[in-house]
């Protein structure tokens, strides 16, 4: 694998946006009522819902403590009083998506996130879950998915929701090494680890994911070398390697270690030498961020070109429609966007009232449908055939922007499609804010992470 110059690094690690959304959410009209919502609703399932299904991002925010580097929308609480005020909420608004839809719905996954999902007990959870299945038709393939923290998921979470249906499970592993952890509030010893992990396998779990950071303090290349050597150990079927995101503004707690972050070269070369173990250990690069065995499904998507993005990053899952339960979750159903209310209390107010959650959503127009397909296809699948001419007309802000990135071995286009070069795959999300008709605002980006 080719190194990538200083020169680039600097030039393209700017803020920009991950695309989990097109337009990104800053973007967003708020133009969606819940009258609107609901009719988004209700189209996207007459169109999708009876031949993909839909798929349940479930938002569970509570943790016991804070973890520093965590940008999620959490409350930090050790009261597990909480747990069923809550549950009961996330029932009530599924209840409320039910009575608008025209018919029992094939459910093709659900993802628990957070927040700590294993914060809550076994048995609360148990109930969601066997509430949500009473009134859908689950999908012979569907994909049940859960976040578990090392330190408190047990063989009952484990085994509960195995039950239930859940097949796959991501910790949050972040790094090994015991400074860095300590840096950033999260110790978890490799052995506790391994011993989750080998249980949920020995369950049957047949999808073990693993999240790291680079980019976190402490760490350099030697330290993430030996995290790598102890993940290989236990070979998870996927790997999301993230970059930390340094937003002290939003997160005041990540000041505590600004002075012992890497700098841009430096967190560019943890991305280098993680990117180099994962493959010599025999993972496949899917994507922005995220890795896999070569047999696993996201793997085999890649190949066939039939990978998916959306608010839970890369998914297999067909389902153009996405719901999202909980606070601050954002649901997807093709045609529209909507984000729920952000703080607990006022999510779980005006659910138990019988009122809409939505405090913020966007109606896409057609120019966006097509934006959206575009740029989805340029991340997933690092190729894209061109939208309609007038949306990229010979005068359009992007022409002089690709030149450049072409002259650089970033990407290749011609007259029928734009392909991103392997050297370019780091820079994608600039390749796509460069392409992105809503970027034109320079003071706008400043609202997202840098990019590398």
């Amino acid at each position: 694998m080719q190194s990538l110059s200083t020169e680039l690094i600097q030039k393209y690690n700017v803020p920009a946006p991950r695309y989990t959304s097109y337009p990104p959410v800053p973007f967003w009209k708020n133009d969606v009522s819940p009258s609107l919502w609901k009719k988004a609703v209700q189209k996207a399932y007459t169109h999708f819902g009876d031949e993909e299904g839909i798929s349940l991002y479930i938002h569970l925010p509570y943790c016991e403590s804070l973890c520093t580097y965590c940008g999620c929308n959490k409350r930090i609480t050790k009261n597990h009083l909480t747990e069923m005020p809550y549950i009961s909420s996330l029932m009530k608004e599924w209840d409320n998506y039910l009575s608008i839809l025209p018919s029992k719905p094939k459910l093709a996954g659900i993802h628990l996130g957070g927040g700590t999902p294993t914060f809550f007990s076994p048995a609360s959870l148990s109930i969601l879950i066997r509430h949500i299945r009473r009134n859908v038709r689950v999908m012979h393939d569907a994909a049940f998915s859960f976040e578990g923290h090392p330190n408190n998921t047990t063989q009952e979470h484990l085994a509960a929701l195995y039950e239930v249906g859940f097949t796959r499970v991501s910790f949050g592993i972040q790094d090994f090494d015991l400074t860095v952890q300590r840096a950033i509030h999260r110790v978890q010893p490799f052995e506790v680890v391994e011993k989750v992990t080998t249980l949920a396998r020995s369950i049957g779990y047949d999808s073990v994911n693993f999240d790291l950071i680079y980019g976190l303090p402490h760490q350099t290349v030697e330290t993430l070398s030996d995290t790598f050597d102890k993940v290989s150990q236990l070979q998870p079927d996927r790997i999301a390697f993230y970059s930390y995101a340094h937003l002290p503004s939003a997160f005041p707690a990540q000041r505590s270690y600004e002075k012992y972050l890497p700098n841009e070269n430096e967190k560019r070369a943890l991305y280098e030498k993680g990117k180099r173990l994962l493959k010599h250990a025999g993972y496949m690069e899917i994507g922005m961020d995220h890795f896999a065995l070569p047999s696993d499904p996201l793997s085999v998507a890649k190949q066939t070109r039939s990978l998916h993005r959306n608010f839970m990053g890369y998914t297999t899952l067909p389902s153009k429609i996405l719901i999202g339960l909980g606070n601050s979750a954002i649901s997807d159903v093709f045609f529209a966007y909507a984000q729920n209310e952000k703080e607990v209390e006022s999510y779980k107010k005006v659910i138990l009232e019988g009122k809409s959650s939505i405090i913020k959503g966007h109606l896409l127009d057609e120019t966006d449908l097509k934006m959206k397909a575009f740029i989805l296809d340029l991340i997933c699948n690092n190729q894209a055939s061109w939208p309609d001419k007038p949306l990229f007309s010979a005068e359009s802000h992007w022409k002089e922007a690709l030149s450049t990135f072409k002259e650089e071995g970033l990407l290749r286009y011609d007259a029928q499609r734009l392909q991103v070069t392997e050297r370019g795959v780091a820079f994608v999300r600039n390749i796509c804010m460069a392409l992105d008709p809503y970027m034109n605002d320079t003071a706008v980006p400043q609202r997202f992470s840098n990019a590398i």
